[in-house]
Parts: C-alpha cells; sequence; structure tokens
C-alpha cells in the first residue's frame, strides 16, 4: 500500500526546483499537492488586494501545471490547522513537506503545527529552500547576525556555490477526485471594481511566466543592469520580484542562469540577490521589525501623522512630478521602479514626517511584489531607523532625482500627463516655470496640477531640526 502525503504550499507555487516536492517522491509518497488560503493565519499581513490579484492567477496557472503532470492541485479555505487535519482524515496522509517561512507570524504558526503533528505521529518536513542560504546559517565572528549588509555579502561569498536547480518530475501520481477542492474563482481574490485593468498591460504570474522573464532579463538586460538599473524609463529591470515572492521561480534558478549568462557582468545582479537574503535573515533573527524599528530609539521619533498629506502622497498628488509618477505607477500597475520607492519613502518620511509603518502599510496593499521582509527592510532603510540604513539626515532632492534619473522627463510623462508638454528643462519643477511656458503647456497649477504640498527646502531643515532635537533629547 502507497505512502501518502500532502505538498503544503504556500510561497512556492512551482513545480520545478521545489525540494519539498522532490524528496517526497524520492521517499515514495504520493504526493497531494494542497493550498489553504487562510485570512486568519496571515494576521496581521493577510494579503493586499494587489497580491491577491497575484495569487489569482498564480494559483490558476499552478493548476494547469500540475494537470499536466497527471496530478491535481487540492485548494481549500480556512485556519492551516483545521484543514490539515481534515485532509489527513479524509486522505489517510502519513507526512506533511513544505517550505519554511521566515514572518513572524507564520513561524509561530509552523511551530504550532509541528508540535501538534508530532504529537500525532505525522511527518512534518520542513524546508528553508526559498532562500539560497538557510537563515542562522550566515553570522559574524561573535555567532551573531550581521547588520551591515556588506559583511553580509562577503560572508555569503564564503559559502558553498548556490547548488543547481533541480529538475521538475516527468510525472506524478493521480490524485484522487473524490477529494474536494474549491475553484480558485471561489477564492474572490480578485477586486469587483476593475482597478486592475493595466496589471494585465505588463503581468503574467505564473512559473512559466517566470521562466520566460528571467530567460528575457538574462538575454538583454543583465550585462548592462548596474549601469541602467537606476533609470525608471527604461526596462532596465528583472521585474522578478512578484515571481520570487509567490516562489514561481527560485533563487537557486535565477543564479544559475544570470550566471552562466554572463559570468563576472552578472555580479552587480546577483549581489542584489544576496540583498534580498538580507532583508529576510534580518526579518528572521529580528522578527519585531515588520512593526518596530530596528534601532529602538526611533521608536520615539516625533513622526507626524497627517491624514490630509498622506492622502495627496497615495494619489499622486504631491505637486512634485517625480514622486507623483511613482504613487500612480504603483497604483496602475501593482508595482514601483526601486530608485521610485527610494524617492517617495523618502518624500513620505522626511517632507512629510509621516510615520514610515503607514508607507509600509500603502505599499503592502499596492504592491503585486509586496513581501514582508523586502517591504519592512525597504522602509526602515529609508527612514534610518533600520539595517545598514540611509543616514537620516540624508533627504532626497525629488527634483535633483527626477533631473538626474529622469533626465528627458520620459518616465513622469507616461505617468503625470497633464505635465507632458513642459519643455525637459521645467518637467521636474513646474512651479518655477514662467507663465508663458505654463500656459502653452496647458497647466494651470492648481487647477490641472496642484503646488507642492510642501516646500522641499522647508521641510528639510525641518526634518534636520526635528531630527537635531531629538538625537539631543534621547542623548
Amino acid at each position: 500500500m502507497k505512502k501518502i502525503c500532502l505538498l503544503w504550499l504556500t510561497q512556492d507555487l512551482r513545480i520545478s526546483d521545489h525540494m519539498p516536492l522532490r524528496d517526497a517522491v524520492k521517499q515514495g509518497y504520493e504526493v497531494i499537492p494542497l493550498y489553504i488560503y487562510s485570512e486568519e493565519d496571515e494576521h496581521p499581513w493577510s494579503m493586499g488586494s494587489a497580491s491577491k490579484w497575484w495569487l489569482h492567477h498564480s494559483l490558476k496557472s499552478l493548476c494547469s501545471s500540475y494537470e499536466g503532470k497527471g496530478s491535481r492541485l487540492i485548494i481549500r479555505k480556512g485556519k492551516f490547522l483545521t484543514v490539515l487535519k481534515e485532509m489527513i482524515e479524509e486522505t489517510g496522509a502519513e507526512a506533511i513537506f513544505y517550505h519554511k517561512r521566515v514572518e513572524p507570524f507564520a513561524r509561530n504558526s509552523e511551530d504550532k503545527l509541528s508540535g501538534y503533528f508530532q504529537k500525532e505521529g505525522i511527518g512534518f518536513h520542513g524546508y528553508y529552500d526559498n532562500l539560497l542560504f538557510t537563515p542562522g546559517s550566515v553570522l559574524n565572528g561573535k555567532n551573531e547576525p550581521y547588520q551591515v549588509y556588506t559583511p553580509f555579502y562577503k560572508a555569503c561569498l564564503k559559502m558553498p556555490v548556490p547548488r543547481p536547480p533541480i529538475a521538475q518530475p516527468d510525472h506524478l501520481n493521480k490524485v484522487n477526485t473524490s477529494i474536494q477542492s474549491l475553484e480558485v474563482d471561489e477564492l474572490a481574490l480578485l477586486p469587483s471594481i476593475p482597478w486592475d485593468k493595466e496589471f494585465y498591460t505588463l503581468w503574467m504570474p505564473g512559473e512559466e511566466r517566470a521562466k520566460e522573464r528571467l530567460k528575457y532579463f538574462a538575454a538583454h538586460n543583465v550585462a548592462e543592469y548596474s549601469t541602467h538599473r537606476d533609470y525608471p524609463y527604461m526596462d532596465a529591470t528583472s521585474r522578478l520580484a512578484p515571481h520570487f515572492h509567490f516562489g514561481e521561480i527560485s533563487p537557486f534558478q535565477v543564479w544559475k542562469v544570470v550566471e552562466k549568462a554572463s559570468g563576472e557582468k552578472g555580479s552587480s545582479y546577483l549581489r542584489q540577490l544576496i540583498w534580498r537574503e538580507f532583508a529576510h535573515h534580518m526579518l528572521y533573527h529580528f522578527p519585531h521589525t515588520d512593526v518596530s524599528p530596528l534601532r529602538e530609539e526611533f521608536k520615539h521619533f516625533p513622526w507626524k501623522k497627517n491624514a490630509k498629506l498622506f492622502g495627496v502622497w497615495k494619489k499622486g498628488l504631491t505637486g512634485y512630478p517625480i514622486v507623483d509618477a511613482g504613487m500612480r505607477q504603483l497604483w496602475r500597475l501593482g508595482w514601483m521602479h526601486n530608485r521610485l520607492r527610494m524617492i517617495v519613502g523618502s518624500f513620505l518620511v522626511k517632507d512629510l514626517l509621516i510615520p514610515w509603518q503607514e508607507g509600509e502599510k500603502w505599499f503592502w496593499d499596492t504592491l503585486v511584489d509586496a513581501d514582508l521582509s523586502n517591504n519592512a527592510f525597504g522602509w526602515q532603510w529609508v527612514g534610518g531607523c533600520g539595517a545598514d540604513a540611509a543616514p537620516y539626515f540624508r533627504i532626497f532632492n525629488p527634483v535633483i532625482q527626477g533631473e538626474k534619473f529622469d533626465p528627458e522627463g520620459q518616465y513622469v510623462r507616461a505617468f503625470v500627463p497633464e505635465l507632458k508638454d513642459l519643455p525637459n528643462e521645467w518637467i521636474h519643477k513646474p512651479w518655477l516655470a514662467p507663465e508663458d511656458v505654463l500656459r502653452s503647456a496647458g497647466v494651470t497649477l492648481g487647477k490641472t496640477y496642484p503646488h507642492p504640498v510642501v516646500d522641499h527646502n522647508e521641510a528639510r531643515n525641518l526634518a534636520l531640526e526635528y531630527y537635531k532635537t531629538w538625537s539631543h533629547n534621547k542623548g
């Protein structure tokens, strides 16, 4: 009689380079792939709206992939423990194979599940295989986690070379048709109002699309990545982040393809891949940093909550074209270029003095690649309160940033079309343009495009004054 196991899928929606699947098959189990949608178990970071959109399409793709292997993906909704217990009772499964996660709520859940199933005599086999390096394996000479990136990066380079990717199985066992499953549509993940219509112009979720995107990036962009990556008007980045987050592709696959395609020229992108590792390792070692600053003294920084200013920032109506372009790209496409994430983040926390956690929550809801480790890490970096963070007194000037990284205004014109007829000289500072220039471009400040919500130089000085007073008081 065949042994049966559950392959519990979370952020590993792929068939190739899947260690838990490989091992389950290798150990002679009949595998039942299972996805459980549970908002309760993901609390307080249940999936945002844009991520739900991605999940819907990713699950559809994964269902097709499993059917192509002769298997079937079972989809259930409910608490993890409840559903796993039900599935074991229904199928007689003797073991559960799954990928471990680093989010604090996920680790707490996995610990409880492990304790329960071990008592029940059910094998509970977890793998940290969505990362190149197991969390806890990259430590400094004092056996402590690194908090600065460069030493972490150098330590990673001394680790064993990332393993080669695992081929997907040619065929999988048939899953009994009597095992009930929800249809993807029954999860109701798509929005009722079609704010997602432009997502389809940029994104195609799923494992096969992830492989295609990687292949394209390796062939066309990776060699020039270090030169072009900061320019938002160029299609120069990998755009693999949502595929990574949902586990449609593994870092081992990406590492191998990039290394093979570009050799030494790919080192800049591989460095970014290890930056991703750094963010995940940080959340693993410091689980409070999803909501609290790593640098504890920042808990008492005098942030100012301002619903009106936060609202214009979210809508891309700050009066600073590069900031507004970034925020509108985010809303329209569920994604924002990384350079823009730094610019809009700096503007929120330093020009507007709004807590970084507010920006983190907005990104969580609107990014298709919303990943707790990366999101919290990025916001703490820009806020000056995290690991290897930019100093608080480093404040991005949105005009200079725009002129440097979008010199001809191509990016701004794409997302702030009301400014498209302004000459390049004024595209990043329309409030300084002569009246006749504004008139000929059809721009009326305060009507067709807003005045700046703050004066950057005044806001900068205020932020530095806040920092100076706070630093003095905390000392």
